[in-house]
């Protein structure tokens, strides 16, 4: 199972379109936050099941602010993260997660890419794609994350630059 996981469009559809015809096929596609508008249009090119919320520019949607869902045994929580002081560290974004049984917590947000796995059972893997309209990190490359479920169903994270 191949999930593409993205974050902070801000309505610049180009990137993502580039993006996904690089990964090929998706099994899903996972948007942390800040679409501005271009919900449909995402939902329409993703071609697979699209799990989406609304970020702190998301102003009229119906999107959700959070959720939740499988992906293979993985509990994950999806939320963008402003109101988790994401900008400070994911110390606290973590502890909530754990706290509601989530094994990923998926945000964006900060526009800078993360990949910190688990280290301990009942501890919490976050993951941040960036974003591939504006990147903040060091080079500002648009960044995506691919997370592959292999055979035996463990998860693998790939981060990845435009």
């Amino acid at each position: 199972m191949k999930i593409l996981i993205v974050s902070d469009t801000h309505g610049r559809d180009g990137n993502l379109i580039d993006v996904l015809d690089l990964a090929g096929p998706v099994d899903m596609l996972v948007h942390c936050g800040d679409v501005e508008g271009s919900e449909d249009f995402i939902r329409e090119i993703a071609g697979c099941p699209v799990h989406m919320v609304a970020g702190n520019n998301d102003f009229f949607t119906d999107l959700p602010r959070e959720e939740e869902f499988l992906i293979g045994d993985y509990q994950v929580w999806l939320t963008h993260g402003h109101n988790y002081y994401v900008s400070v560290g994911d110390d606290f974004i973590r502890e909530e997660a754990a706290s509601r049984g989530a094994d990923i917590v998926m945000y964006g947000h900060t526009h800078r890419p993360l990949i910190e796995l688990a280290k301990e059972p009942g501890e919490v893997t976050a993951i941040n794609p960036g974003s591939i309209s504006y990147p903040r990190q060091e080079g500002r490359r648009p960044s995506y994350i691919l997370m592959e479920l292999d055979r035996e169903g463990k998860a693998h994270y790939h981060l990845n630059f435009l």
